[in-house]
């Protein structure tokens, strides 16, 4: 089976911690063990967010400071590489062409962002389109994808399985909603739809869950091209 795995920030660096790391390394350590193929895309976490507030209170255009963030995963990105040892190639690919470089490695490609204006989440599914990926697995920190934001909305409900379209019409009704509920990426679901690939969303925090979807155990939300 072919995997990417897209690792949120805010579990991985919620703050620098090497404790963290490992622990998401030595998970897809298991998964290449299991004889499957493993590539990650690391987002940015509370370090990107806390440089690009910086970076806007100092007057800097968006553009910038989204190549900020790109930087700040990319650095995340390496990491988690030096983690991974000799599992991973050695370096985070800046561009298609270093991907390229990096695939035909046949090692775990690890990434950070590519370019701005695009979300980890949208990398994650393109380099998913590009492997024809089995499987995208988004970590976050709830156990899947909610009708609400489940943490601050009691009557929230958890959705098992959705369809792209649907989670697209979900996305754009909470998007129109001051401060509505961040729930996925629309040029990422975008990607999904148009390859054909399905993802499961699962709460992160515990790395076992990543190996239960991976053995076929329903949890999380799985959504459907």
């Amino acid at each position: 089976m072919k995997v990417v795995l897209k690792l949120s920030g805010h579990l991985l660096f919620p703050y620098i911690t090497h404790e963290k790391i490992t622990e998401y390394a030595e998970a897809m350590k298991k998964i290449l063990s299991l004889g499957h193929e493993a590539h990650a895309v690391v987002g940015g976490g509370i370090p990107a967010r806390q440089y690009i507030e910086a970076a806007r209170k100092l007057g800097v255009d968006e553009a910038s400071c989204d190549k900020i963030g790109i930087l700040i995963s990319q650095i995340n990105a390496m990491l988690l590489i030096k983690a991974l040892g000799d599992k991973a190639y050695h370096r985070v690919p800046q561009n298609f062409e270093e991907l390229e470089e990096a695939l035909a490695s046949k090692k775990s490609v690890i990434l950070g962002g590519l370019q701005p204006g695009q979300s980890t989440s949208a990398v994650a599914a393109l380099l998913a389109e590009r492997l024809k990926a089995d499987l995208i697995i988004f970590t976050t920190d709830v156990d899947g994808v909610y009708t609400e934001d489940p943490k601050i909305s009691p009557g929230a409900r958890k959705i098992d399985e959705i369809s792209v379209r649907e989670l697209k019409r979900l996305v754009l009704l909470h998007e129109a909603k001051a401060g509505g509920y961040k729930l996925m990426d629309l040029v990422a679901l975008s990607i999904i739809e148009r390859a054909k690939i399905p993802a499961v969303v699962i709460n992160g925090t515990q790395t076992e869950n990543i190996f239960k979807v991976i053995t076929g155990e329903k949890i999380g939300t799985k959504i459907t091209p």
